[in-house]
């Protein structure tokens, strides 16, 4: 990961880039280096910022990381060529003004240590400067010339000019003119094909309408790009990324050829080597990552707004909940739950059978109503749902009952987390108590999953892991200190997503609440270990601590937020305490 300690450095270039003030920019960067979170920046550094949204913020912090990368590589490559003794003036001028990472590693190419090739082999055997002749395209006789180079290894005309052929195709391919027109053509020309690979229809179907496809490379959309890709990863496909052949060697040949001799066709020949043998691949292999790349930002976005509508959907509240998970030969796992969440007891049912274990189920499901005075039916969405959902309905107990998303509650109660909440209960226990705890909170219980798990998403598996797992947590983050949480009840998990605390912090915490009970107010988090004032000037604002009366603790809320609010209410001739209401409605 890149230094954020040196991203302050690339504050101008990143304001250009984005179209920000350099101030704005230089503010937020001094922010991250000062270990502000993004939310806290967005919410709080209002003044410094110029009131810059949470996407703005983290746009910043990503292309000035981009900078800084390319900053890094620049300077590996300087360090590379400076090494091998061949670094000029004019060579350091061109990587130093070089302004994408492309233009970069082409003017690299002819110095970057490779595995042996068919040019360097035929360097070794002396054919250079017949590579050289050939390649100015003087009148020459070409066979005699090629005589003049004959050794224990090269014995005949055909072996000599094919050598000298393939150092021309090497200085073609590695040329950085070359390189860019053939780019800009495979920008404005290139199309990606796709063919079934014999034999493989019948377990191919899926992809069905890629059996012979086409289409230009500047309009594909993402999720078509990604779907091929995985029937190319799957063993189904062949896909390849190409310009009209024709066209990228005219380019090339306008650009080589100066007469029209015999050496003249020799450069031909190679020229069409190297497009084909060396240009082409490279280029394929460049735009597919081209596409690869924007097709996973543009996924993992699709992802993160799933995952935010999720995260912040509308939560039940404290009710006494019966959670149903679902199932049909294994039978429907049912659990209780009281208004905190607590499990009560467990229970299994069958409905999917013959008519003594329907009544059976019936009266177990009656009783459990009764005896914990349940408020509401959670039932998970997968296997049996609907059927699940129709035998409750059918018992008429005039008790709401709703249909729970259960993406990643598998992934869920097989976890670490799962086991240290419930360790004396099985997988499917766990399960079912995650089910009934999404209706209450869906948020409390969903930062216990891995984001990836939650089912938000179609290519989920096939984009940048890492990328997608640093922006689905940003999300999740964004949404934990977007509703705030109670000190007093929020699990580790929970906490850990607040700004400035992380698991380590969350875990202090929550040993000081089991140590000392309940929090009466922030300033006693300054009393956990390891909690500075850096991390309390960060958490503090994101934190509740709700009152059990209508009088206000002005201890108990952020100082700078009180202020805020305490502005506000001269300005509109109120008590402070009138405009806050209650503590929460500024934590």
């Amino acid at each position: 990961m890149a230094n954020d300690n040196n991203l302050i450095d690339f504050y101008k270039e990143t304001a250009t880039q984005l179209n920000l003030k350099e101030e704005q920019v230089k503010n937020v960067l001094q922010l991250v280096a000062e270990a502000a979170t993004i939310p806290f920046i967005a919410r709080y550094r209002k003044d410094k910022t110029g009131a810059l949204d949470e996407v703005q913020i983290a746009n910043i912090i990503d292309t000035a990381k981009s900078s800084l990368e390319f900053h890094n590589r620049k300077a590996s490559i300087i360090k590379s060529i400076t090494d091998q003794g061949k670094m000029t003036d004019a060579l350091l001028e061109k990587i130093e003004s070089a302004e994408h990472l492309n233009a970069l590693e082409d003017i690299y190419l002819p110095y970057k240590p490779k595995r042996k090739t068919k040019a360097q082999n035929a360097k070794e055997q002396g054919l250079e400067p017949l590579a050289q002749s050939i390649f100015e395209q003087s009148d020459l006789e070409i066979e005699a010339l090629a005589q003049k180079y004959f050794n224990e290894v090269i014995t005949s005309v055909d072996q000599a000019l094919q050598g000298a052929r393939d150092i021309i195709a090497e200085w073609v391919n590695e040329d950085f003119n070359s390189r860019n027109s053939i780019r800009n053509l495979f920008e404005k020309e290139a199309q990606i094909t796709a063919k079934l690979i014999a034999d493989k229809e019948q377990e191919a179907q899926k992809y069905k309408d890629y059996f012979d496809f086409k289409e230009p490379i500047s309009k594909i959309p993402s999720h078509r790009f990604l779907a091929l890709l995985r029937g190319f990863m799957e063993g189904y496909l062949r896909v390849e990324i190409a310009a009209e052949e024709d066209n990228a060697l005219a380019l090339l040949e306008k650009q080589y050829i100066l007469s029209n001799n015999d050496a003249a066709h020799q450069v031909k020949r190679a020229i069409k080597d190297a497009y084909r043998r060396l240009m082409q691949p490279s280029m394929e292999a460049e735009f597919r990552s081209l596409l690869k790349t924007k097709a996973d930002e543009e996924a993992i976005q699709v992802f993160a707004e799933n995952l935010k509508q999720l995260l912040l959907a509308s939560p039940l509240g404290s009710k006494n909940i019966l959670a149903i998970d679902p199932g049909y030969r294994t039978g429907c796992k049912v659990v209780c739950l009281d208004a905190t969440g607590a499990l009560k007891t467990t229970d299994l049912i069958y409905i999917h059978e013959n008519n003594h274990r329907l009544i059976e189920a019936e009266n177990i499901i009656k009783n459990l109503v009764a005896k914990y005075t349940i408020e509401a039916f959670a039932i998970g969405d997968g296997t049996a749902g609907r059927e699940t959902e129709q035998f409750v309905k059918k018992l008429q107990l005039n008790i709401p009952i709703f249909l729970v998303n259960e993406d990643g509650a598998s992934v869920y109660s097989a976890s670490e987390t799962a086991r240290q909440e419930f360790p004396d209960y099985d997988i499917t226990v766990r399960g079912s108590v995650s089910i009934g705890r999404r209706l209450m909170d869906p948020l409390a219980e969903l930062v216990k999953i891995d984001p990836k798990s939650i089912g938000v998403g179609q290519y989920q598996h096939d984009v940048n892991p890492i990328r997608l797992k640093e922006k689905l947590d940003q999300t999740v983050e964004s949404c934990v200190n977007k509703v705030g949480v109670n000190l007093n009840t929020a699990s580790k998990h929970l906490l850990s997503y607040i700004s400035g605390i992380g698991p380590s912090l969350a875990e202090n915490i929550i040993q000081y609440r089991n140590e000392h009970g309940h929090f009466s107010n922030r300033n006693e988090l300054l009393q956990v270990p390891r909690l500075g004032q850096k991390a309390f000037e960060q958490c503090a604002g994101f934190l509740r601590i709700p009152q059990s009366n209508n009088s206000l603790d002005k201890s108990a809320v952020h100082p700078e937020a009180y202020s805020i609010v305490e502005n506000i209410a001269k300005s509109m001739q109120l008590n402070t305490e009138q405009l806050i209401g209650n503590e929460k409605m500024i934590s």
